[in-house]
């Protein structure tokens, strides 16, 4: 920092102090650790014994201070100084192996890690054996900087960032143009654009075109027919954006290269929100023109009549318009409104779910509200009833089981449900499910965890984050039997399949059970991820339960890769090309809050890095990335050991002491940028991202992707 610069950072770090710091002016241990913000005592402690330079028990502000500087302008030396008293707990002078392991194991708790004592012994003899270098039993100053030395980003990130009034106070970034504005933008959506262009003109033309035909009837009534001819289309097209059947079979026609498809979920949002400006204009404006009707005493009514009798016989049957329209707004309102995302999101999809389901009220009072609405729904709404009754015919008469499941961490339940032989899906499809013992009319979309190629069952894992999860957890979590029906289903696929559960599902324990609980399935509907096997570099990006698509897509990806490949073995020639599948590379990142969270997946993952343990010559054909957002970076003080050690391990053992995959996991966040940087570097193809996880995170990779021009996909289930 500038000369500036740190005056400014001195004086804000006086202010802190001052706000923490009681009337003696100095900070005890205990406020100190409050400040810090640690998970783990021994690097609060550790850390005010260091800064307290006169064992007086407490810190001055001068203290502070010169510590501080230390830390933030100091040398390297100075800092790994800093770093090798805090290791020296006992002040001898070197690091023994009691020290080091208390050091781990507190980095351990900091990190969130949780580890048996035996790994945590594996992690303190690998770090203490590379470290003693002249084999004397405890580790010297000399020595652990030699070994930092081989761990680079060490020595360009030492610093102790464990708490925001540590940091000097960073300058407010100059705002940069809006990523809607940009040509990276522009050239990533252009399908997208062109069809929202259409869509806006189409709506300004109608909305013309009727205020014009009524231009003598004054200006309240040219707005009220202009949005009540926009009404008839939105009101149809919202329906058509919602042909799941359709939009599928669109999904393997050329149309999916000219049509925003994958984004029809965000497009029946945007015309809900604007169906409903649309309403309250409609409304509003006849309103306005019952007033203006009433103080002009033009036909001799009230207000009150216009709204809500039928004297004024206004409306094509019976003068029902005003009524009709009162209904609609009032149910168009509430729709809207629980269709919000913080009600979907909040554990409250049921309100949401009950809701949505008025849209057949609300068609039928539009054919009663307006007399040219049937004209424009007659087409859309015999395809919408005719897949719905097909999706009802063809889910009740599968008959499907739920025959086993099993409870993850975190509030997951693992479904493996029955799979009749009619049923064929794609890789990422999902579906949607209904349980009668859970909720008799619900009916809730998940995506199928499980490889087409899989025979005889299919897999879903559902995280509980609502009333019906909850309850869907909640029930298999109560002992005894579960079901009253006939065993002799489960009892027969148990068997048959019993050696293969053992080989690739998840560790089983108490939570896994056998079960018989009848249930349906409407689907499978297509996804974006569809096109990933048209890709010739993809990226599949999951956070948390967002894997479970790519679970699935894994599974089949490997599958024909190794099909591909033993092709090639008994052809003895080039590879053959595969219509089905032009991928080059894959690359799969899995970002975590908890450790736990990997148990969900991770004998799939051990088998995927089994299936390809042979170096291809072009390099290899799936590389997994996995990060730990709870777990301290190693360019953070309290977890340089540990991640150092957790190299070490992984290198001695090959294998990551947090998930048991060979993969190495990476603590804290991706660099997004170091990350595309570096795929877009493979020159393995064009680049396909596909996303499955929080909107928030979506932004940032959909940001990074547009910057290099790579291609975009999102997962809504």
């Amino acid at each position: 920092m500038s000369a500036d610069d740190d005056s400014k950072w001195l004086e804000w770090v006086t202010r802190q102090f001052e706000s923490i710091a009681g009337e003696d002016k100095e900070i005890n241990l205990s406020d100190f650790k409050t400040a810090l913000k640690v998970k783990e005592s021994f690097f609060a402690e550790r850390f005010f014994a260091l800064f307290d330079s006169d064992g007086s028990g407490s810190i001055s502000l001068d203290e502070l201070l010169k510590a501080l500087n230390l830390l933030i302008h100091g040398n390297e030396t100075d800092k790994l100084r800093f770093l090798f008293q805090v290791y020296d707990v006992d002040g001898s002078g070197c690091i023994d192996p009691g020290e080091l392991r208390t050091v781990l194991k507190s980095c351990l708790r900091e990190s969130a890690i949780s580890l048996p004592d035996e790994k945590l012994d594996d992690l303190t003899l690998a770090l203490f054996e590379s470290a003693d270098k002249d084999n004397s039993g405890s580790i010297t100053f000399e020595e652990l900087k030699e070994e930092l030395e081989s761990f680079p980003e060490v020595m360009e990130n030492l610093t102790i960032s464990a708490a925001n009034w540590l940091k000097p106070p960073t300058a407010e970034k100059k705002r940069q143009t809006p990523r809607y504005l940009t040509p990276a933008y522009w050239h990533n959506n252009r399908n997208k654009l062109l069809f929202l262009s259409c869509y806006i003109i189409l709506n300004l033309l109608l909305f013309g075109v009727a205020a014009l035909r009524h231009s003598t009837t004054g200006k309240w009534i040219m707005l009220a027919r202009g949005c009540g001819q926009c009404l008839n289309f939105n009101c149809t097209f919202i329906v058509v954006l919602m042909l799941r059947r359709c939009l599928t079979w669109l999904r393997t026609t050329w149309v999916v290269r000219i049509l925003p498809l994958d984004q029809n979920v965000i497009l029946h949002q945007l015309v809900g929100y604007v169906t409903f400006i649309l309403t309250v204009l409609h409304t509003g404006a006849h309103v306005a023109n019952f007033g203006k009707e009433e103080q002009n005493n033009t036909n001799g009514y009230e207000l009150w009549e216009y709204l809500f009798t039928t004297r004024p016989g206004i409306g094509w049957i019976s003068g029902t318009a005003s009524l009709t329209g009162i209904v609609l707004q009032l149910l168009i309102c509430l729709t809207t409104l629980c269709s919000s995302p913080f009600v979907r999101k909040s554990g409250h999809f049921e309100v949401f779910y009950w809701t949505h389901l008025s849209y057949i009220w609300v068609w039928l009072l539009l054919v009663l509200h307006c007399p040219n609405f049937w004209k424009w729904f007659v087409v859309p709404g015999f395809v919408f009833v005719l897949e719905k009754v097909i999706g009802l015919a063809v889910s009740h008469t599968r008959g499907l089981y739920i025959v086993e499941t099993n409870l993850l961490p975190s509030k997951v339940t693992h479904l493996v449900i029955t799979r009749p032989q009619s049923f064929h899906y794609k890789p990422g499809d999902y579906v949607y499910v209904n349980i009668p013992v859970i909720a008799k009319y619900e009916w809730h979309p998940f995506t199928l965890s499980s490889a087409p190629e899989q025979q005889d069952t299919m897999w879903l894992h559902i995280r509980s984050l609502g009333q019906w999860t909850n309850r869907l957890y909640d029930y298999f979590w109560q002992p005894g039997p579960l079901a009253h029906e006939p065993r002799r289903l489960t009892t027969n696929l148990h068997s048959r399949r019993q050696h293969e559960w053992t080989q690739i599902s998840a560790k089983l324990s108490g939570n896994h059970r056998a079960c018989n609980i009848k249930c349906y399935i409407d689907g499978p509907y297509g996804t974006p991820t569809r096109r990933i096997f048209t890709s010739e570099h993809a990226v599949l990006i999951g956070a948390g339960i967002g894997i479970t698509p790519f679970a699935s897509i894994l599974q089949s990806i490997m599958y024909r890769y190794r099909m591909r490949k033993q092709s090639y073995l008994n052809s003895w020639c080039e590879t053959p090309k595969d219509n089905e599948m032009k991928l080059r590379k894959v690359d799969f990142i899995w970002i975590n809050r908890d450790q736990k969270f990997f148990e969900w997946f991770v004998s799939l993952l051990t088998k995927l890095e089994l299936d390809q343990a042979d170096e291809e010559p072009e390099g290899r054909f799936l590389d997994m990335h996995m990060y730990m957002t709870s777990a301290l970076s190693m360019n953070d003080m309290k977890a340089i050991g540990l991640q150092m050690a957790l190299d070490l391990l992984a290198k001695k053992e090959q294998r990551d002491s947090i998930t048991g995959l060979r993969t190495r996991t990476q603590p804290g966040r991706p660099d997004w940028t170091k990350v595309f940087q570096k795929i877009g570097q493979e020159k393995r193809g064009k680049v396909h991202v596909f996303f499955c996880g929080s909107p928030m995170l979506a932004k940032v990779i959909k940001a990074h992707c547009e910057q290099l021009h790579f291609k975009f996909f999102k997962e809504h289930f």
